[in-house]
């Protein structure tokens, strides 16, 4: 039997089928948005330092080791500037007015088929690097997630992808940033399944660890191979420290809740003034500038102070101050509308956390306890763990970080119980209060999120006739027999709703001519539910099912009661079902 070459045509069909499948090219452009993100965080990075250079005349980490040859005023009113600039990037340059970050992240790939607008991603990252720059107390590693997950949306909305794909690659833009900001591949990558793409299925997991290893090269090449924090040789005393990592944990979960609600406590309290937007960072930035006087460990991302922690080496007291200072500043820094994430305050409150519970537990056990800076990493992902809504990626971020299995199940175990209070109590991360604040939901995905952003005024009819609360059964009568339909919905004198009169209602009397003069629509209106224009479409349904009624009024609002369309029951259901077949047919559709 001879040796037959296979025919070139044979040979291009499956060259050109290899190259044609989904997977190959995600692979290969996964590859490419790892190291264009991986190239993206390194110039966010010396952005940064340009920034605070031009704002304290170094562009070093160790912003508190330098901020000491500074005069007070300086320090002082350096984040006042920086607001200033910040704010006016915000009214000229942001759409929306808002800094955005990883949770617009996650609504673009749960609720908006992984697409991000490229101009306001470039305009958020500028307001980031400005805010960060001018010593706002935030973490670049949000920032530079929404920087990286805006462009690889932008890839998949040029090549125009479907809604599945553009999620794939959304999350190899994720997986880069993180990566390459941490140095932590195998973080970047489940942080991306974890929070952004939501599931671990192999289609997703082979092109994100593609661009999470690109990002890490790029990284290491320019970086160097070195993780974020540089940390000393721990290991667990004895194994009956692990009801004290269980007892850290709760404290963390206090501590991440604290921290949460603060934020949002300061984000409401400035939104509820009438202070311009453009002005509020500059109020807020004196506010951080005011506590960096006293404590200037608070200043941009922290690494320093945090390190410092981490190695032991900061006392039991100053924590503890550090703790409240840098909760603080953060709520400022964020409720006054600077730029940046709450990922590196988060491990900076979580390191000082855990270091002061080690001093204590070493304390209360010298010869069980081990070290303070131990502590202090398990700390540091007890607090971020609960924060991010990220458990799993933040264990395996402390395994990349610390390279120890015993103090890796020590952090387990305290993000572990962190997570559970922290969601039974709160019952959400930072992220998706952030988006339910705005009443964003991502429960259900794209069609939980239908029911609740269409509106009734949006599928309401105008087939809908009003009658005087004082017209008699005479004229009812006269008024059904010419109209196309039963029923008709009754107001008062002043146009408002007072309930709904149908052939059902009248029939007893409706042929009763004694009785003409004596009831009036008033009198046979039948109270039932009104639906205002803003509720959302699961209400509606809700409302109608509960009711009973093929056909309800909608009303402007529920103060005036002024009718201004109706919804049938069948029309409703008939819209709902036709945007879930869209829905549907976008979510699997070829690219």
């Amino acid at each position: 039997m001879t040796f037959q070459p296979p025919r070139l045509d044979a040979v291009t069909a499956r060259w050109r089928s290899f190259v044609g499948n989904d997977q190959v090219v995600l692979s290969a452009l996964a590859a490419i948005i790892g190291v264009a993100v991986g190239y993206g965080a390194i110039g966010f990075r010396l952005l940064l330092a340009l920034i605070q250079d031009i704002f304290y005349g170094f562009s070093s980490q160790q912003v508190a080791a330098l901020i000491g040859d500074l005069a007070w005023w300086h320090v002082l009113f350096a984040p006042a500037a920086g607001g200033l600039v910040v704010g006016l990037l915000l009214r000229f340059l942001v759409p929306g007015r808002r800094a955005e970050g990883v949770a617009q992240v996650m609504e673009a790939g749960a609720l908006r088929g992984g697409r991000l607008t490229p101009g306001k991603g470039l305009a958020v990252a500028a307001v980031s690097v400005a805010s960060l720059g001018a010593g706002a107390s935030a973490g670049r590693e949000g920032p530079v997630v929404h920087l990286g997950a805006t462009a690889a949306s932008f890839v998949a909305q040029r090549l125009k992808f479907g809604p599945s794909l553009s999620l794939t690659l959304l999350g190899c833009g994720v997986a880069s940033a993180v990566a390459a900001s941490f140095n932590a591949p195998i973080a970047g990558v489940f942080f991306a399944l974890e929070v952004v793409i939501g599931h671990y299925a192999l289609h997703a997991f082979s092109p994100i660890v593609i661009a999470s290893v690109a990002g890490t090269i790029v990284s290491r090449i320019h970086l160097g191979d070195s993780p974020a924090f540089v940390l000393p040789d721990y290991s667990i005393v004895s194994f009956f420290e692990l009801p004290a990592f269980l007892m850290l944990g709760i404290v963390c979960a206090a501590i991440a809740m604290t921290f949460m609600w603060s934020v949002m406590f300061a984000t409401d309290t400035v939104e509820r003034t009438r202070m311009p937007i453009w002005l509020r960072p500059a109020i807020g930035g004196l506010g951080v500038g005011a506590i960096a006087v006293f404590f200037p460990e608070v200043l941009g991302v922290g690494y320093e102070a945090t390190e410092d922690a981490l190695k032991g080496i900061i006392p039991l007291g100053f924590l503890i101050l550090l703790v409240i200072a840098k909760v603080t500043a953060t709520a400022i820094t964020l409720g006054s509308g600077f730029g940046g994430g709450v990922f590196s305050p988060s491990l900076y409150i979580g390191a000082m956390t855990g270091g002061a519970f080690g001093f204590v537990a070493a304390t209360a056990f010298p010869d069980l306890a081990s070290s303070p800076g131990l502590y202090a990493i398990v700390g540091m992902g007890a607090v971020a763990a609960p924060v991010l809504g990220a458990p799993i990626s933040t264990v395996l971020m402390m395994f990349e970080l610390i390279g120890d299995l015993s103090v890796t199940v020590a952090a387990m175990i305290a993000i572990a119980v962190a997570s559970i209070l922290t969601h039974q109590v709160l019952g959400r991360s930072f992220f998706a209060w952030q988006l339910v604040r705005r009443g964003i939901s991502l429960k259900g995905g794209r069609a939980r999120h239908l029911l609740l952003t269409v509106r009734a005024r949006h599928i309401m009819g105008d087939d809908f006739r009003t009658i005087p609360e004082d017209t008699n059964i005479s004229e009812i009568r006269h008024l059904l027999r010419t109209a196309p339909h039963d029923h008709f919905f009754v107001t008062d004198a002043g146009g408002r709703y007072v309930g709904k009169v149908s052939f059902a209602d009248i029939r007893d009397v409706a042929f009763d001519i004694d009785v003409d003069t004596l009831i009036n629509a008033h009198d046979a209106a039948r109270k039932v539910t009104v639906i205002e224009g803003d509720d959302n479409l699961e209400r509606v349904l809700s409302l109608m099912d509960a009711a009973g009624e093929n056909h309800l009024p909608v009303v402007d609002n529920a103060r005036d009661l002024v009718i201004i369309g109706i919804l049938h029951h069948n029309r409703v259901l008939r819209e709902y079902n036709r945007a879930l077949l869209s829905a549907h047919a976008e979510e699997h559709g070829e690219r």
